[in-house]
């Protein structure tokens, strides 16, 4: 399992996939930080160090790319996909109830049952034999992936879940450094279409506070990738163009962040600049460039730093939450 040839832009690419050690014990992940003082702890440990450092990597990845780029697509990165389709088609199965309250349909809830009863055998279909032992480990980020189901609730801590359930399976070598663009562009931007229509089906509340802790009501991290796709990109610039319907309707299917803003203007009536503000300004920024940049500061002071997202966050033995070794 340790390589494997692909064929991925007509060439051929040896896989050297990273090793665990022999006697590796998985963890079922748990929370850690239980106050405001374990934030010191969780902004040094290994885990917050895996999380950026993934973030970073997969963000000069996809820089100057359109989502229709030829890259590679390896076997694995099929197996996710077709992972995650099933959970989609499982939406299907559980069409919204008819109740009093406008929000949170409690429909949601029986999905989200389903998922969590299905997901250890849709993990084994879609991972090597050797690596089922990881499973326990981490189905729990991918099933704190698409929400709250007490509060019908959807949030960036959900998609924080998801980016860590992806971090794990580079760390178990399912994934490897040539899936990195296929990784945000197939499975990333997949995950992005599910929880879209699981908030539209399901009425979801946005977590915390109409949104705080996200750049819109939900996401934050397509913003950060998307920006990066549109870095040196001509179409869009100045950056103030993706505030253009044309320019949003020629260009949504190739920049996340263009179908970030083409959802957001279907969802919310009202002038841009009031309902999404903090969107707006970013708009009279001089360069994506910039923009990418300030969007991973905002993401780490406004997200990474704030208990009342981070108190939800788990640590495993591939995220742990021991302090980050330093080196000499």
């Amino acid at each position: 399992m340790n390589t494997e040839s692909i064929i991925g832009d007509g060439a051929k690419v040896e896989r050297k996939a990273p090793t665990l050690p022999i006697n590796h014990r998985f963890l079922e992940p748990e929370k850690a930080v239980k106050s405001i003082t374990d934030m010191a702890i969780w902004e040094k440990s290994e885990a917050y160090m895996e999380y950026t450092g993934f973030i970073a990597t997969l963000n000069e990845a996809i820089k100057g790319k359109p989502l229709s780029v030829d890259c590679i697509i390896s076997d694995n990165v099929k197996k996710i996909v077709e992972l995650l389709d099933k959970l989609d088609k499982l939406i299907d199965e559980f069409p919204p109830i008819e109740q009093p309250q406008r929000f949170g349909n409690t429909a949601f809830r029986d999905w989200l049952l389903k998922v969590k009863s299905k997901s250890t055998q849709f993990l084994q279909d879609a991972i090597d034999l050797p690596l089922h032992l990881a499973i326990p480990e981490i189905k729990v980020y991918l099933e704190e992936s698409f929400g709250n189901a007490t509060r019908i609730d959807y949030g960036t801590g959900h998609e924080m879940s998801f980016i860590m359930f992806l971090c794990c399976i580079y760390k178990i070598g399912v994934l490897v450094v040539e899936d990195n663009v296929a990784t945000v562009f197939l499975i990333f931007n997949k995950y992005l279409q599910i929880v879209r229509r699981l908030q539209q089906t399901y009425r979801m509340e946005p977590a915390g506070s109409h949104g705080v802790w996200s750049l819109d009501d939900y996401q934050f991290v397509p913003f950060i990738w998307g920006s990066s796709q549109l870095i040196d990109q001509p179409r869009i610039y100045p950056p103030v163009k993706f505030l253009e319907d044309d320019i949003i309707d020629k260009y949504a299917d190739e920049y996340m962040f263009l179908s970030c803003i083409k959802y957001i203007k279907e969802v919310k009536k009202g002038p841009f600049a009031e309902h999404s503000n903090q969107l707006w300004s970013i708009s009279a920024v001089g360069s994506w460039s910039k923009i990418n940049q300030g969007l991973i500061k905002m993401y780490k002071k406004e997200v990474l730093a704030k208990f009342p997202v981070i108190q939800h966050v788990l640590f495993g033995s591939l995220l742990p939450i021991r302090r980050f070794p330093i080196q000499h």
